[in-house]
């Protein structure tokens, strides 16, 4: 049973950097110069769940590196905006990571550009460090996202089960949530889309009980999977369950959604919801997150309700 926790500090590992998102103003032509218009803010996986999940009643701390830049500045900046404290490390001969997404004119991601080698080459030697083994111990529950390289998710997992703390895995892409598969057993819970699922398990079937059962198969306990406008699918070792997303959603921008649904779910989590009702909080805020041009929109109590209202209830298809 999970604990519940009286103001829960979340600590989330992972992407801290800037976001930049171009959005085409009309259809997309291939290989030709297609007008639009591009925007710039602090985001990352990390950055973006936490976010979310401090304006639903969690402390947060980011643990992150940086370049010593003008972005990593900017990052520190927008970090201590919102009251997240910062235990990343900045390494001052680094370039920041960044995300470039471009976007077509509905909103929907057209290609996504990650510079991130700063994680690849910094994160797994700062993870073995005693001021993060700290952080960690003193975490009531640990986020991380597949940013991290290999070497540095598997410092996490081995330190977050030497400490007996929840660990929630954010899959990233397609290309970097392979970097969890030899891990998967360790996470008490994941955040992936069917790309994602693709990734791990290639020959996994469309239908619920076939992605679950395979998902199962490579060791993942707990997920949400979400698929667009179709319903998510939701597991833990006892039940599967649909859970329908807002109809008729209005779709701006799809960035940040799935960190924003992680954040929120996690959040639910620690104030003792079930998985599935955390996963029907996240997909709410999901919702609020595409039909905004912000990676994290406002998650004030007076705009959630009424975008949770509008999520499908939970529908058991099988119970294990």
């Amino acid at each position: 049973m999970m604990e519940i926790w009286v103001n829960p500090l979340l600590l989330g590992i992972g992407g801290a950097h800037i976001d930049r998102r171009g959005r085409l103003l009309d259809s997309y032509i291939p290989a030709a110069s297609n007008p639009g218009a591009v925007t710039e803010d602090i985001g990352g996986g990390m950055f973006n769940a936490m976010r979310s999940a401090v304006q639903r009643g969690c402390r947060g701390g980011v643990l992150s590196v940086r370049g010593g830049d003008q972005a990593g500045e900017s990052v520190a900046a927008a970090l201590a905006d919102w009251n997240i404290s910062d235990h990343s490390a900045v390494f001052l001969d680094r370039r920041t990571a960044s995300y470039t997404a471009v976007l077509d004119q509905n909103g929907d991601l057209l290609v996504g550009l990650a510079d991130m080698a700063i994680y690849d080459s910094c994160f797994a030697r700062q993870l073995r460090r005693r001021h993060v083994v700290e952080r960690i111990e003193e975490a009531n529950s640990v986020l991380v996202d597949a940013n991290l390289p290999s070497p540095a998710l598997e410092s996490v997992v081995q330190q977050a089960a030497r400490n007996e703390k929840p660990l929630y895995l954010i899959a990233i892409s397609p290309a970097k949530v392979v970097r969890a598969l030899p891990y998967l057993t360790a996470f008490d819970g994941l955040f992936l889309n069917r790309c994602e699922v693709a990734a791990l398990c290639p020959d996994a079937p469309v239908e619920a009980a076939g992605t679950v059962a395979a998902l199962r198969n490579v060791g993942i306990r707990r997920a949400v999977i979400t698929n667009g406008a179709h319903p998510a699918i939701v597991f833990d070792a006892h039940e599967i369950a649909e859970i329908a997303p807002a109809k008729d959603a209005t779709v701006v921008d799809v960035t940040g959604a799935g960190d924003s649904l992680a954040g929120t779910a996690i959040a639910g989590l620690m104030r003792g919801l079930s998985f599935f009702r955390a996963a029907r909080e996240g997909l709410a805020a999901a919702t609020i997150t595409i039909a905004s041009d912000k990676a994290v929109p406002n998650l004030a109590p007076e705009i959630f309700a009424p975008s949770l209202a509008r999520i499908g209830q939970i529908r058991i298809l099988q119970n294990a």
